[in-house]
């Protein structure tokens, strides 16, 4: 059914042009758009009207008209204001079904996208719906995914397709709360970089549009429309492992997920094994508390330069160093080997993946 704010500015639309009054009545008796300001008709004989064979009648100064959808009766229409109402009233009828039809076309496309993204459909349904819905099998495409965090989905649904437009062949859909999905259209020349620009800009213009955070992740590039929810699920994987190990990114791509995405995909209890042989136990020892792990990370994103890092942590040299050998004291990792400080690094990772799945079967 369309939105009875979609009917009333079809109608105020025709208003402002013809001067004449229209209303919209349902099945129900209810008024679903009206520029009238009262109408001397009883809604009963409307409703009669709508149970008659006739497809319009006069009554009282007043025009009534049926909207038909699938040979059924779905809208009446009501024209008042002079010679011209009864043209008026015809145009507003065809005018609805437009409407309608444009909408069930918009149903059966997003429907047909969201089992698509489910992997629902079989590969010959994907190819026969495609070809009714005028959407290309073949092209350059990858998913983007927009996690939001709040509840304007509508509103950023609508900035997308500002953005973003079917014609271009790109789709906007949803297949649950919070999160938008972007069925991106890709040039010859356009590639990885290009769609982390995409991404970049989404996540730009929904936080000064509609000021909300949002993270946008994306999966692999594809050829073939039937490999759009390999694509989705891509995406959604890189979301998840981006909350764990990246939860400071905005933008996350499957193809640059490195380690986080190997350690995502190992069993619970290979990782517990693991942590077990680094720590001997199943955490972080307490010895190594958050002033050392944040000295840790900063040595890792200065390649292990003990002089880089101090002058960034505002340290002497010598505290950075008797932070690196505590841990080396604890462990038995020395951070100034790049095996030792990858094995520590991947360690910490594992411990956050364990946390997470903690939270997530509590």
């Amino acid at each position: 059914m369309l939105s009875n704010q979609t009917i009333q500015g079809s109608i105020d639309e025709l208003r402002s042009i013809t001067k004449i009054d229209l209303c919209v009545m349902d099945l129900q008796g209810t008024i679903a758009a009206s520029t009238m300001e009262t109408m001397d008709i009883p809604a009963a004989l409307v409703l009669d009207f709508a149970e008659s064979a006739a497809d319009s009648q006069a009554i009282n100064g007043y025009y009534l008209f049926k909207v038909l959808e699938a040979e059924e009766v779905t809208y009446l229409v009501i024209a008042k204001g002079g010679e011209d109402a009864y043209m008026v009233g015809k145009i507003a009828v065809s005018q609805l079904r437009q409407l309608m039809t444009a909408y069930k076309a918009k149903l059966d496309k997003d429907n047909f996208l969201q089992n698509l993204i489910l992997d629902n459909l079989l590969l010959v349904d994907i190819y026969n719906r495609a070809r009714k819905l005028h959407i290309p099998a073949e092209g350059k495409r990858a998913v983007l995914l927009v996690e939001t965090v709040s509840d304007n989905d509508a509103e950023i649904m609508e900035l997308l397709r500002g953005l973003f437009f079917a014609y271009n062949g790109d789709y906007l859909t949803a297949v649950e709360e919070r999160n938008i999905i972007l069925i991106k259209s890709l040039g010859e020349e356009e590639g990885y970089q290009e769609l982390h620009s995409i991404a970049e800009m989404i996540v730009d213009m929904v936080n000064a549009e509609a000021m909300v955070n949002v993270k946008v992740s994306f999966g692999t590039i594809i050829y073939e429309l039937k490999d759009v929810s390999k694509s989705f699920k891509e995406a959604k994987m890189a979301l998840d492992v981006g909350r764990i190990f990246y939860a400071e990114t905005d933008v996350i791509a499957y193809h640059a997920l490195g380690i986080g995405r190997l350690i995502y995909q190992l069993p619970e209890n290979l990782c517990r094994i693991f942590i077990r042989e680094i720590f001997g136990r199943d955490e972080i020892p307490a010895e190594i508390d958050e002033e050392i792990l944040n000295t840790i990370q900063k040595f890792f994103q200065n390649n292990l330069n003990i002089s880089e890092t101090s002058r960034q942590l505002f340290v002497h040299r010598n505290t950075l160093v008797y932070r690196i050998e505590k841990v080396q004291k604890v462990t038995g990792l020395d951070m100034r080997s790049f095996e030792d400080a990858l094995t520590f690094n991947i360690a910490l990772m594992v411990v956050n993946y364990l946390k997470h799945l903690e939270l997530k079967n509590s």
